[in-house]
């Protein structure tokens, strides 16, 4: 099959609005939020030109939109809304029941500071405050990473039957412009197959969900979930493996850059791993082996393949995680998470955390190169370092 791609220059929220479109989901539910709202008024423009099949629905709020989500999901349809910060913290009592229910809705979260005070810039406090609600969570770098990742998430969230998140910040994702490969229809649909799941809510089928359950079935239910948890990061790499062979693009559930004969590996999220690239090359330059490794799935947590890429033979001394996140009292969500995959594990490095571009503050690649040069002059510790 020819891929016969289209560039197009768009923003990140309009490339997921593509991912969307592409994925021909039958029901999505939306409330604006800033700066989210332009994934919602894309959807609705292909729907006014005719090129958008699927029942939009416009709730009071995002608490709403979750609600409309889950039933229509339960139901049998492909369903996808966005939201944003207080949005997503808005829908939180929601994001467990659809979770628990296995419903394989996705959802974009554009991640922006929660309140208070109020503000409006990249902030990965949201999504990652909600990581224990059951739901996938992927990050993204780039507006391709997004359209892809977008269409991926329907196939990993429907072939485990859970919810995905797919997260992308504010403005330097969200509002930046750049080039975008959009694949065919005939290609997508190649890749992501109608869904048709045998369990649903259908009076044909007389099956219900909501019904009060015993502590056992709890027990065991939660079990479930957990294994299909632990099926993720396979199923992740065999969908972004056969979406390569189609598109000619991969991202990965980790990526490494430069990380060969490195003594010193930085690890993140999101847009930040452009810029930590742009100071791994300056470090490199100057004579300091470093390698950065992007993190694209968080939850689950890749436990392994991080213990393999930072561990064992071809390890590295020392780890400094960069966290766009502030957990009071804690310090860094990423850095913590980290610590606990290589808790026990033989040859472990050395892991410092440094807290970078809380609250949208412009992180460049020199503010990357003082960071790695503070957490290694100082001493490991459970706080994450505030980059000044």
């Amino acid at each position: 099959m020819t891929r016969n791609p289209a560039i197009r220059l768009l923003t990140g929220n309009h490339a997921v609005a593509w991912g969307a479109r592409l994925a021909r989901p039958q029901v999505v539910p939306v409330y604006p939020i800033t700066p989210q709202t332009p994934v919602l008024e894309k959807l609705t423009d292909f729907q006014a030109e005719g090129g958008f099949d699927a029942e939009i629905i416009t709730p009071e709020s995002e608490h709403s939109v979750m609600s409309a989500c889950i039933p229509a999901s339960l139901a049998g349809a492909r369903v996808f809304t966005a939201t944003a910060s207080q949005g997503l913290l808005l829908m939180h009592e929601l994001l467990h029941y659809a979770a628990g229910a296995r419903a394989p809705i996705v959802m974009a979260n554009v991640n922006r500071t929660v309140a208070s005070p109020w503000a409006f810039w990249p902030d990965q406090t949201d999504s990652l405050s909600q990581r224990d609600t059951g739901w996938i969570q992927l990050y993204v770098e780039t507006a391709q990473e997004a359209l892809d990742s977008v269409i991926q998430a329907f196939r990993v969230a429907e072939q485990a039957l859970l919810p995905v998140l797919v997260n992308l910040d504010a403005f330097y994702v969200s509002h930046a412009l750049e080039p975008v490969e959009l694949p065919s229809q005939e290609m997508v649909d190649r890749y992501l197959p109608a869904y048709a799941p045998a369990q649903r809510l259908d009076t044909a089928i007389g099956s219900s969900w909501g019904n009060v359950v015993s502590a056992d079935m709890f027990n065991r239910h939660r079990q479930d979930i957990d294994a299909a948890m632990a099926q993720v990061p396979t199923l992740l790499a065999d969908a972004d493996r056969e979406w390569g062979e189609l598109s000619g693009r991969s991202h990965g559930v980790i990526e490494r850059y430069r990380c060969d004969g490195a003594d010193v590996i930085i690890v993140g999220l999101g847009s930040l791993c452009g810029t930590a690239r742009e100071a791994v090359d300056a470090m490199r330059a100057s004579g300091l082996a470093v390698g950065l490794l992007k993190l694209r799935l968080l939850r689950p947590l890749p436990t392994a393949a991080l213990r393999a890429a930072l561990t064992g033979e071809g390890g590295v001394a020392d780890v400094v995680v960069l966290d766009r996140n502030h957990s009071p009292g804690l310090g860094g969500v990423l850095l913590q998470e980290l610590r606990s995959a290589l808790y026990g594990v033989p040859q472990a490095p050395r892991v410092r955390g440094c807290l970078a571009g809380v609250g949208g503050v412009d992180v460049s690649p020199d503010t990357i190169v003082r960071a790695v040069q503070q957490a290694l002059a100082a001493e490991p510790q459970s706080a994450s370092l505030w980059v000044r």
